[in-house]
């Protein structure tokens, strides 16, 4: 079975299960070519210095940008690993950076986070065929206590209260990225601002033509029935408008995507 071979004929390239309300999320640019993969390290990059690549730390994560069809392997090539699909920037303009490795011949490998089921979905690619972007930032979303904290370099910056998935129709767990940001009509039952997950519900296989993909996003009309703090939605996970608008700003549309997103 192919890890992902999701071809998009039109701009529409998800579906997120919000509350019974379907979001459709419109293609952002391609990512940019830029910095490669050398020896395992980055090339130099404002505020990460020497850093080498690897998989998300409190202090930094790395975010693998797609600038074209990327295939994908199960394992590393050369090593008995497999083609097993592709994958392009409509799926997801920046993949978050599990782990990264040398192959015998010196070529640096990345293991990433895929954006379709099953949630711990991940292959290998090369990381001459990305370019590598360190992010500082991260959430950490607190079923239990219903909130997203949202950390910088290691340090908390804001936590911010939420609306979870309900008992029947709960918030996946596991550790996903962002896959991007779209704007939605502040009075809309999704608020101001969708991001985007690389999460799916484990209840919920097929949504409204979609495949139960769940998000961040504010709330706005009926959404605003569920007071914040509550488990009432069908999976994504609801912040204040105010909140939302606050984090896009703050870490910027164009650097949400990629960055992790751990929900316990």
């Amino acid at each position: 079975m192919r890890v992902l071979v999701r071809h998009h004929r039109f701009d529409v390239v998800s579906v997120l299960i919000c509350a019974g309300v379907v979001v459709a999320l419109m293609s952002p640019s391609p990512a940019r070519a830029g910095d490669g993969c050398a020896l395992g390290r980055a090339a130099p990059l404002t505020g990460a210095g020497d850093a080498r690549v690897g998989g998300p730390t409190p202090e930094i994560a790395w975010r693998a940008g797609l600038f074209g069809r990327t295939a994908l392997y199960r394992g590393l090539p050369g090593a008995g690993g497999v083609r097993v699909g592709g994958v392009t920037p409509r799926d997801a303009p920046w993949l978050l950076v599990l782990r990264a490795v040398e192959d015998r011949g010196g070529r640096c490998w990345l293991k990433v986070r895929l954006p379709s089921r099953p949630n711990r979905a991940a292959a290998w690619l090369s990381a001459r065929r990305v370019v590598l972007r360190p992010s500082p930032w991260r959430l950490a979303v607190s079923r239990a206590h219903r909130t997203v904290t949202v950390y910088r370099d290691g340090a908390v910056v804001r936590r911010l209260e939420a609306v979870v998935g309900a008992a029947a129709t709960p918030t996946p767990g596991g550790l996903f990225s962002i896959v991007g940001a779209w704007p939605s009509p502040p009075d809309a039952f999704v608020g101001s601002w969708v991001l985007g997950l690389t999460a799916h519900s484990d209840v919920l296989h097929r949504f409204e033509g979609g495949s139960g993909e769940v998000g961040i996003h504010g709330r706005g009309g009926a959404g605003l029935v569920d007071p914040l703090g509550t488990a009432a939605s069908h999976g994504c996970i609801r912040l204040a408008n105010r909140a939302i608008d606050w984090l896009v700003q703050t870490v910027g549309r164009e650097g949400l995507p990629g960055i992790p997103v751990r929900v316990r």
